[in-house]
């Protein structure tokens, strides 16, 4: 559907060329093209970060292996990105905390043809490079792998960070990075120009080539034409692929770099003169002209809160029912949910609620909730804000508001969170925002008892 779009908007942008039947050839060879490039492409995910920000939702993960939106893995979102796009050359680069990761990918995205020339590899911090060291820096998660990619032969490498919510056709990323004729190009997202202090920045000319890149600047450059906007970084970048090796090669020479993607390679990308910027409404899925783009960095506990909580208001930002743009994943086998009376009978109230499989509801009243699966909720509970990981049990008459319940939980009969804000930060995480975070870990200090974490 989202080809058929994009080339009925190149169509109707030309449709005053008084060479039709030429413009419509154009437009054929346009869309030949953008559906060529995925082929000589390889992604390299990178899934290797802690998301220290989202504090004991990182302790047994990585932050790309982090739950979201009721079913799915932050990780999702990107690697679905790439096989919606026609790009089943992906690999996946982990260090930190990868066993979740690990064992999420094994599971759910096995179902690639080796024999077609797909595959997502993995690509643990293996010490690969003589010092023996692990990986130092996102460009050097990439050098130590470098043998590894020019035995793929790509044309194109496109680097992506494993950790962000959207959706977006890689596809046509490709096919303006081609277009430009570009060495490499840094897709961007447009934001009010005041709220790009916490990103990284790029300015840009008329023709879109980034003049400058800006870490975190407190007075951050508008966009030529629309000076109250800002062009962020969303660390998404197109290489050539030759380009790209003669970059990290000397990147690994520099004693002086952090090897570092953001803080060294596109910054010398720039001053060469050599990096285009790429607007995130040129590729965003749904169509710019339709609804406005959608992403996120889920990378705080008031973010992550926030982002799984717009799922269940009745006109969420984020379509995840798109059957155009699928969201793939993991989807464990359980029975449907299923919802039964108190003990005096009376059924509960449930609105504006996400319920997985596996969950079963008990007679309480629920609202403005994501359950993920195997989720337990025992009679005459009161929820509203609450996002619950799975394989969770909720004790009867709890009361939770604005909570985060990480994976595994017993939540002890009774239980009231989010009612007294000094009470919930002695004993829980609470987040400037007043989300209040709670894990097993958390209980077993309350109540004195041995936990050992679930491998997960």
């Amino acid at each position: 559907m989202y080809v058929k779009l994009r080339k009925e908007e190149w169509r109707d942008s030309y449709k005053n060329n008084q060479l039709w039947g030429s413009t419509m050839k154009f437009v054929e060879d346009k869309m030949l093209v953008a559906s060529q490039l995925p082929k000589r492409t390889i992604a390299l995910v990178l899934a290797g970060g802690r998301g220290t920000r989202l504090h004991q939702l990182t302790d047994n993960r990585a932050k790309p292996a982090v739950y979201f939106g009721g079913k799915f893995r932050i990780i999702d979102f990107a690697l679905s990105n790439c096989i919606n796009s026609g790009i089943r050359r992906v690999g996946v680069i982990t260090q930190y905390r990868p066993h979740s990761l690990i064992r999420h990918l094994q599971r759910g995205w096995s179902f690639l043809r080796g024999e077609q020339n797909e595959f997502i590899d993995l690509m643990p911090a293996g010490q690969q490079m003589e010092e023996g060291l692990w990986y130092r820096g996102t460009a050097d998660a990439v050098a130590q792998n470098k043998g590894i990619l020019r035995s793929y032969e790509p044309e194109y490498i496109l680097i992506l960070a494993g950790d962000h919510i959207y959706k977006m056709d890689y596809s046509m990323v490709l096919l303006d990075h081609v277009e430009r004729k570009s060495l490499c190009t840094v897709a961007c997202i447009e934001v009010p120009r005041m709220d790009a202090t916490g990103f990284g920045v790029m300015d840009v000319d008329d023709h879109r080539k980034i003049t400058r890149f800006l870490e975190k600047p407190a007075d951050p450059p508008g966009i030529p034409g629309n000076p109250d906007k800002a062009l962020a970084s969303m660390g998404i970048y197109v290489f050539n692929a030759d380009y790209l090796y003669r970059l990290l090669d000397e990147d690994c020479g520099d004693t002086a770099s952090s090897h570092d993607f953001g803080k060294d390679i596109i910054p010398k990308v720039v001053s060469q003169g050599n990096a285009m910027a790429h607007y995130f409404s040129m590729s965003c899925v749904p169509p710019a002209q339709f609804v406005p783009p959608y992403w996120r960095d889920v990378g705080t506990v008031d973010s992550f809160w926030s982002a799984n909580l717009d799922l269940t208001s009745n006109m969420p930002h984020l379509n995840i029912y798109d059957e155009d743009w699928p969201i793939w994943t993991y989807q464990e086998q359980e029975p449907p949910a299923k919802f039964v009376p108190d003990p005096h009978g009376m059924d509960g109230v449930i609105s504006n609620t996400m319920v997985s499989g596996g969950c079963i509801i008990c007679g309480s009243k629920i609202s403005n909730t994501i359950l993920f699966s195997k989720v337990r909720v025992q009679a005459f509970c009161n929820l509203d804000q609450v996002v619950v990981l799975p394989d969770c049990e909720i004790g009867q008459g709890s009361r939770l508001k604005k909570v985060v319940i990480d994976r595994g939980c017993r939540i002890p009969e009774g239980t009231i969170i989010g009612e007294d804000p000094e009470l919930d930060a002695q004993r829980f995480y609470r987040s400037p925002n007043g989300v209040v975070l709670v894990t097993q870990e958390m209980f077993a200090r309350l109540y004195n008892f041995e936990h050992i974490p679930k491998v997960e």
